[in-house]
């Protein structure tokens, strides 16, 4: 079992200088399982291809994932009709830390979310986010992917 320990920021404009280096990827997700504490998605980024179970909700999730192909990428896809997005995600270090900016497409944009992981809940709370980043919607379940997909954009994003 693998947890995830993740916060994640709004973001309100672009951080140019620590893009320059970032690797970009798009990505399509669609979700199979929603559920109050548990989601099932499958996502594309770039040529590779994930089953991901994640459960629970906030600072600290447990999160299962297996790499598939596109083959069978392709034939769950239409499944997830109604739960899907897409973004552009940024990845770059920053301070000894990676974080990941995405760029949502579609009727979410002009959203962006920046989100970095942890190895402990309280490196996560100690650490201080870079001053680009926006409004902490850690907790805010309005703002984790699967809402999003399902719902849209929420008023104050």
């Amino acid at each position: 079992m693998a947890i995830e320990i993740e916060r994640k920021f709004l973001v309100e404009e672009l951080p140019v200088i620590e893009l320059q280096n970032a690797v970009l990827e798009e990505i399509q997700q669609g979700y199979l399982i929603r559920e109050a504490d548990r989601e099932v998605r499958i996502r594309r980024k770039g040529e590779l291809f994930f089953l991901t179970e994640k459960k629970g909700a906030g600072l600290s999730r447990e999160e299962h994932e297996i790499s598939i192909n596109e083959q069978m990428f392709d034939a769950l896809w239409p499944l997830s009709k109604g739960m899907r997005l897409e973004k552009a995600r940024s990845t770059f270090m920053l301070d000894g830390y990676q974080l990941e900016l995405d760029v949502y497409h579609g009727e979410l944009k002009p959203l962006m979310v920046l989100e970095t992981e942890f190895t402990s809940e309280e490196e996560a709370l100690a650490w201080s986010p870079p001053e680009f980043a926006g409004l902490e919607v850690t907790g805010d379940k309005r703002y984790k992917n699967a809402q999003l997909a399902k719902t849209g954009k929420p008023d104050n994003g």
